[in-house]
Formats: structure tokens, C-alpha cells, sequence
């Protein structure tokens, strides 16, 4: 599906600024569908002059009228009229008597997306009502409507959205939440059962009608200089001529504040159609128990990354007494073996050291081969000089793939020092290749070398280096190992492929 950018794009000459607002309004249009109890479209004018929708949002607090995606569809000769009438004369144009479309009873109303003053407006919202079953409406959908109808205007007079930085990415709470209404002095009007509800797991437990509403909640709050911010937010968005000029006026805001007994998240939305301010919507949500499961998995992650700091340094500290004991020892096949044990615990290691600074368990494999290659070949190589070039980027892997995998490269070019290269050979080299999909990887290790000896069988070999790959790949990696010459004509070539998915 086409997405609102790419729709803009197609149909419209709209500048980067227009569609910035139009982007704006679909990101905060779910406030207005809630609280009108209606389906929401947004049309725009076509360069031939047709009337097409590029967004669409259904309420939360209703059944919605349209049962099919309208992204797309042309405006038939039954809803044209009026959403061209909208965008001509830029007023809220609403059907005296609903339609009936099909069993449903539908009232529209067209609403002109304004932007800047004198200029014409840039799309037409139209809302869609259900009133096949009509009755007589509850205080909370009084409210609801009623603060619905300013936002809309706010929407004509291209003062709503709002520019409002949110740097902490806070989310939204939604009408269904907890809603308030305060009016121009933010005394409060009206409360959800919801808010009260909130409100009172804050600690307040009287009734909020007739108070002001950033008194209570800067009583309620523990901390005193997030109490005076969340005050200021909510008289600021209220109009409330006593806030200083600063970066709360005007500007809708949403804050995490904690009270005694609970965490709750706070917005505060300004009411001001035509340029008047009416008060404002403040919208809270309870978010204690998802602040307490959010510590809980920081207090996890935390745990986790700890628990691989002290494994490193455990196998570091294993790493160093084999080396010791290498060192001590008479026996040159002890003493390889040793080393070998060592360059194995030391790979494993690296692995735990990154993972110590990883906060989602996966690991960069382009940054373990970086800082490894160069361990591995001074060990190895001896006089002989040997180069291992990296190629293609490896990419990130998740910690259960990347220690196998890790160990596997490891032998690998462990191998390739140690048995691929004669020792008056000068132009030593080894190529580590990576070829990754959506699905798998296959990493291919070269080097041009001596190459295999005749009827060589992996098989059947018997080094434990070449034993450690085969059952890595096979039952931790879940891949296949095939080995064979370089297709360069000189060398051997390694390649392993595993699904990463």
C-alpha cells in the first residue's frame, strides 16, 4: 500500500511544509476520531481536479462506518459535493440529515485542513458519524464531542496539530485512558471514570469537578521540580494568563510524572478554535505497572550484561594459566595443545566481552573478526608472514549464532596459518568472504596456499580443529561445512552456510 508521502506525491504540487502539517495531523488524528465517535478521512484535491483519500483512521470508541480501506478512492458524486464546497470556501461544512448508505445512517462533515492564514486550505478531513440507533448521549460523549468540535475548527484554522517536540518519545495516552476537560482557568469541567480513577491511585480521593486541575496534580507528584513542570504544562495549554512566555505556551506537551502511588503519563492538549482559548483536554494514563515491568527488564539487561563481564573475565583469567602452563612445559606437543586451548578460550572470551556491552544479546561479527584476526595470526603465522583480508561486511548475529560461529572462524583460520602455507612462501593470504540474505549466510574462508592433500576426506580426519568445525556447524549452526580448492586455482576454500532466521 501506497503511504501518505508517496500519495501526496503522486496527486499533489503540496510543499515540503504542507505535507509536513498533513503528516503532523494523521500522527495525532486518532485523539480526534476517539473523541468524535466517527471515521475519519483525509482527501486532497488531484492536479486534474479530482478529490482522492490518502489516510484513513477508524475510533476506538465506535464501530466504524467503513468496512473497506478508502486509501485510494476517487470521492463519488455523493460525497464531492461537499468536501469540494470545504475546500472552496474553508468553513466546517456539516449535513443537516444523515445518509443512509446501505443499513447505516451516516452524517458527514467536512472539515478544510488549513495551514497558513490567506492561504487556501490544503485538504479536506471529513468525519463520518453512525446514527442509526440515536439516543440520547452520556455526559462523557457530551464531552467528548464537545472538545472533538474546537479541535476540528483548530483543524480549519491550521493551528492543530501542533509543533510539539517530545525528545523523550514518550507515547500518547488515548482518550479512553482518562480524559479531563478544564476550561480557560483549567478548573475542571469534566472527568472519566477513568482519570478518577487514576487520580485517585495518585492519592487524591475527592472529586475533581470545580478544582483546578495543576494544583492537584502538582500536589499529588513526589518530585517538586517535575510537580512545577506538569502544572505549568497544563496551565499553559489551558490559556491561563498568569504562565510565563516560554516553552509551554502554545504548545501541547506530554510528561512521565511520578506520584506516591503510582507513575502515570500526562498530556495536556490546548483547545483554542478560531483563537480562543476554550480551556483544553488533558489526557492521563496509569503507566505504573509497565514502568515496574520496564525496571524489571533494565534490572534483566543489566543482570545479563554482567553476568558475560564476569564470564570474560573468568576465561581471561582461565586464558593466562594455560598460557603460564604452556610456557612451563618441556613437551613440544603439550605445548601446542595448550596454546591451542588458549587461542579457543580466548575467542570465546571476546565474544562474552561484547556481549558484556550489548543491550539486546547480539553481537558484531565485522568488530569480533577485526580485533581477533590480528591475535590469531601473530600466534600463528611465526616467520611466516600472513595477510587475511576481510571482505563484505559479516553483520550482526544474535549471541546463541555468533559463538559458534565465532569459534568456527577461529579454527578455520587457525588452520589456514598453521597448514595451508609452505614455509618459504611470500605472498601468504587469506580471504575471509560473506555473502548474507534475508534467509541465511555463507561465509567463505580462502587462502592461497598449498592446498588439500590428495583424498583428503574431512570426513575422516582426524584434527580436533577440523572435528571442532564440523560439529559447531552442524548441530550449533544448524549449516553445512564443504571444502574444496580455490577457484582461483591455488589454495583451499572453506564455505559455511546456516539460516540466520
Amino acid at each position: 500500500m501506497s503511504t501518505l508521502a508517496d500519495l501526496l506525491a503522486e496527486h499533489t504540487t503540496l510543499s515540503d511544509a504542507a505535507a509536513g502539517h498533513l503528516q503532523r495531523l494523521v500522527a495525532e488524528w486518532q485523539l480526534l476520531a476517539d473523541l468524535s465517535f466517527a471515521d475519519l478521512l483525509l482527501s486532497v484535491r488531484t492536479e486534474n481536479g479530482a478529490v482522492i483519500t490518502v489516510a484513513q483512521c477508524r475510533p476506538n470508541t465506535a464501530s466504524t462506518v467503513y468496512a473497506r480501506d478508502e486509501v485510494g478512492a476517487v470521492a463519488d458524486d455523493t460525497m464531492r459535493p461537499q468536501l469540494e464546497r470545504a475546500l472552496t470556501a474553508g468553513t466546517v461544512l456539516r449535513d443537516e440529515d444523515p445518509q443512509w448508505v446501505g443499513t447505516l445512517a451516516i452524517r458527514r462533515e467536512a472539515v478544510p485542513v488549513g495551514f497558513e492564514e490567506g492561504t487556501d486550505a490544503i485538504a479536506v478531513l471529513s468525519r463520518a458519524v453512525d446514527l442509526t440507533h440515536p439516543r440520547l448521549p452520556s455526559p462523557l460523549e457530551l464531552a467528548y464531542q464537545d472538545s472533538a468540535n474546537d479541535l476540528c475548527q483548530m483543524v480549519a484554522d491550521g493551528t492543530f496539530p501542533q509543533q510539539e517536540g517530545n525528545p523523550r518519545g514518550l507515547s500518547t495516552p488515548r482518550a479512553g485512558d482518562g480524559f479531563v476537560r478544564v476550561d480557560e482557568n483549567a478548573t475542571v469541567v469534566y472527568a472519566s471514570p477513568n482519570a478518577l480513577s487514576a487520580f485517585h491511585r495518585m492519592g487524591w480521593n475527592a472529586e475533581l469537578n470545580n478544582t483546578r486541575l495543576s494544583e492537584v496534580t502538582a500536589s499529588l507528584l513526589t518530585d517538586p521540580f517535575v510537580s512545577e513542570d506538569v502544572a505549568m504544562m497544563i496551565d499553559a495549554a489551558a490559556g491561563v494568563a498568569t504562565v510565563p512566555a516560554g516553552p509551554y505556551r502554545d504548545v501541547g506537551m506530554r510528561m512521565e510524572a511520578d506520584a506516591r502511588r503510582a507513575t502515570v503519563l500526562i498530556r495536556a492538549v490546548p483547545l483554542r478554535p478560531r483563537g480562543v482559548s476554550t480551556g483544553a483536554v488533558v489526557l492521563i494514563r496509569d503507566v505504573t505497572e509497565v514502568k515496574r515491568r520496564d525496571l524489571a527488564l533494565i534490572s534483566k539487561d543489566a543482570t545479563i550484561r554482567e553476568i558475560h563481564h564476569r564470564v570474560k573475565n573468568n576465561l581471561q583469567s582461565v586464558s593466562a594459566l594455560l598460557r603460564l602452563q604452556a610456557r612451563r612445559t618441556t613437551n613440544p606437543e603439550a605445548r601446542g595443545a595448550l596454546t591451542e586451548a588458549v587461542r579457543r578460550v580466548a575467542s570465546i572470551a571476546l565474544v562474552h566481552e561484547l556481549l558484556s556491552g550489548s543491550v539486546d544479546e547480539e553481537v558484531d561479527l565485522d568488530e569480533v573478526v577485526d580485533r581477533l584476526v590480528p591475535i590469531l595470526v601473530d600466534v600463528a603465522s611465526g616467520d611466516t608472514p600472513v595477510t587475511v583480508r576481510h571482505r563484505d561486511r559479516l553483520g550482526v548475529l544474535s549471541a546463541e549464532l555468533a559463538m559458534p560461529l565465532v569459534m568456527v572462524l577461529t579454527e578455520l583460520i587457525q588452520n589456514a596459518i598453521e597448514h595451508g602455507f609452505a614455509g618459504t612462501q611470500s605472498d601468504s593470504e587469506i580471504e575471509i568472504v560473506a555473502d548474507r540474505d534475508v534467509r541465511q549466510v555463507r561465509i567463505t574462508v580462502r587462502d592461497n596456499g598449498s592446498g588439500l592433500p590428495d583424498g583428503f576426506d574431512p570426513a575422516a580426519s582426524d584434527r580436533l580443529g577440523l572435528q571442532i568445525v564440523q560439529t559447531l556447524v552442524s548441530i550449533e549452526l544448524g549449516g553445512t561445512l564443504t571444502m574444496g580448492p580455490n577457484p582461483s586455482g591455488r589454495g583451499t576454500e572453506v564455505s559455511v552456510v546456516f539460516p540466520w532466521r
